[in-house]
């Protein structure tokens, strides 16, 4: 080997060490805070774009459950005079073969199946 293979240049080590001394000097005065700055905005944007979507997510949510809740409670309402006239026709000795009897069993039969139905189309659907 040669002799000056071995030895690294001077002139080479010095100006490396002058670069890593423009480097430093330049991150200690602040002359990097532009791209560290652009850097922080985006990552701050990119958060609040996420936490825009998840919130959205949650208001379709608790939309969603207040609709099947207001549905269920409208229902029960609407159904409300049919239970009682079934029951009360029950109670007084009516017989089932009425057609009112009849008509009123039907209606509460049906109307939860198709509000059960919608119900469940619409959470198939999401």
């Amino acid at each position: 080997m040669k002799s000056g293979e071995l030895v690294e240049h001077p002139a080479s080590h010095a100006s490396k060490g002058a670069d890593n001394d423009r480097e430093l000097i330049s991150s200690l005065a602040g002359n990097e805070a532009g791209r560290d700055r652009d850097v922080a905005q985006h990552t701050r944007r990119v958060v609040l774009a996420s936490l825009g979507v998840l919130q959205g997510r949650k208001e379709g949510l608790k939309r969603s459950r207040a609709l099947a809740l207001a549905a269920i409670l409208v229902t029960l309402l609407a159904l409300g005079p049919f239970v009682w006239r079934v029951a009360d026709d029950l109670i007084g000795g009516e017989n089932l073969g009425d057609i009112a009897t009849q008509t009123s069993l039907w209606v509460l039969i049906l109307c939860p199946a198709i509000l059960a139905a919608a119900l469940f189309a619409g959470w198939r659907r999401k």
